[in-house]
């Protein structure tokens, strides 16, 4: 980006451990103003001290917001939005890992749909006035190689529910609304892009969900600055990369009746108007 990492205000989502702990971190390194977000207020704040002795950096916030609350969303954002007149990039790492069974957020809505699409898809909105101040600006979409198309007459998967199913429908939503969203915004303003952090990477996520780590969560961790924060990437959106390399998603990323449809269904189930 033209400015230099020092002078930028940064979101990190999901902050408290794993990947986005460890970016946040490299983040803080090289001289960001870092705003932590976590849903426990007590490992929020471990976070931000553990981090501050570790880099010698004091410009850390936190903030509180249950992504199964679509209210909490709403609050997280005019927190932020009182605080910063400017947002420089939003990284949205925050999410959940497969279930066994099904479980529905505080809004009715499929849990994994909305903490791993819907949640991001309402911040980024409310968050844009703030990125455009800040432009050029980011947003950055983690996502994930798993993916499922989307069964428009069963999104809440309340037929047939299996764990893997929902997690991974819910990270291609998060890639099309990626996509649909950079074709909407001048990426001379704000780029929008999403990315696959790397393969079974060593998280809670994974230990919990998904079995034994077969990656370093370093990997993790330098995608996801990479997408932050790289030159290389000044002006490129609407863009899908599997860890630092441009890839493909899933063919119904490039539907454009699906692209809108899933458009239409979040902007109603949120409340954003078009």
């Amino acid at each position: 980006m033209t400015k230099a990492i020092s002078e930028q205000v940064i979101l990190v989502t999901g902050a408290t451990d794993g990947i986005g702990r460890g970016v946040a971190e490299a983040l803080a390194e090289h001289g960001a103003t870092v705003l932590l977000h976590g849903r426990d207020a007590a490992r929020l704040e471990i976070a931000r001290q553990e981090i501050e002795a570790a880099t010698g950096n004091d410009r850390l916030e936190t903030y509180i917001s249950d992504f199964a609350s679509l209210a909490d969303v709403r609050a997280l954002a005019g927190s932020i939005t009182a605080n910063h007149d400017r947002l420089d990039v939003l990284l949205n790492n925050a999410g959940l890992g497969r279930s066994q069974s099904r479980e529905t957020s505080a809004d009715g809505h499929e849990l994994r749909f909305q903490v791993n699409h819907l949640a991001p898809f309402l911040l980024q909105h409310l968050l844009l006035p703030a990125l455009r101040r800040a432009a050029p600006a980011r947003i950055v979409n983690v996502a994930s190689a798993g993916q499922r198309a989307i069964d428009f007459d069963n999104v809440m998967l309340e037929r047939g529910y299996d764990g893997i199913g929902a997690y991974c429908q819910s990270k291609l939503a998060m890639v099309m609304g990626s996509f649909e969203l950079a074709a909407r915004l001048s990426p001379a303003e704000i780029t929008v892009n999403s990315l696959h952090p790397g393969t079974l990477l060593d998280t809670k996520m994974v230990r919990e969900g998904f079995g034994p780590p077969q990656g370093p969560i370093e990997t993790g961790i330098e995608s996801e600055f990479f997408l932050a924060t790289s030159p290389e990437l000044d002006g490129v959106s609407g863009e899908y990369f599997f860890e630092t390399r441009r890839a493909r998603a899933d063919p119904q990323a490039y539907d454009s009746d699906a692209l809108r449809a899933l458009w239409n269904l979040s902007g109603r189930l949120t409340g954003i108007d078009d």
